[in-house]
């Protein structure tokens, strides 16, 4: 088990303000953030982040949605970090997530659900590496 994850607050909630409430709401929950940066993903970027979905229907409106405004990326740290921080940010759908996670509190849709969380050690790792350098954490 590793204590690391990796989670991206989306362009939906930047552009409705919901950051600094959301970064909070993942500090509360016991998390430490080591890394963290705005930035915003090209389309290529965001193709290449999301390759895994490249031939699911979404997958060229999920590029547009995430190349569509500035995101926040984060690696956290605590112990059970991925299965932890899947409870915190809830269900995919905002209407299926469990009260005060991250999704019910600030996600509008499926489509728009406010924040990525890595779904295993594996990704979290991967997912880390794409966005920030060794030199880049603390």
């Amino acid at each position: 088990m590793n204590n690391q994850t990796f989670t991206m607050i989306k362009p939906d909630a930047v552009k409705n303000g919901f950051s600094g409430a959301i970064l909070n709401h993942i500090i509360k929950a016991g998390f430490q953030i080591t890394a963290l940066k705005l930035t915003r993903l090209t389309p290529e970027k965001a193709g290449e982040f999301y390759a895994i979905h490249k031939e699911r229907p979404f997958y060229d409106e999920l590029v547009k949605f995430m190349s569509s405004g500035p995101i926040i990326a984060a690696i956290l740290i605590k112990e059970n970090a991925v299965e932890d921080f899947r409870k915190v940010i809830g269900a995919t759908d905002p209407s299926k997530a469990a009260d005060g996670s991250i999704r019910k509190l600030y996600a509008q849709s499926v489509g728009e659900n406010a924040i990525h969380g890595s779904d295993s050690d594996a990704n979290a790792q991967i997912e880390g590496n794409f966005f920030f350098s060794d030199l880049e954490r603390f």
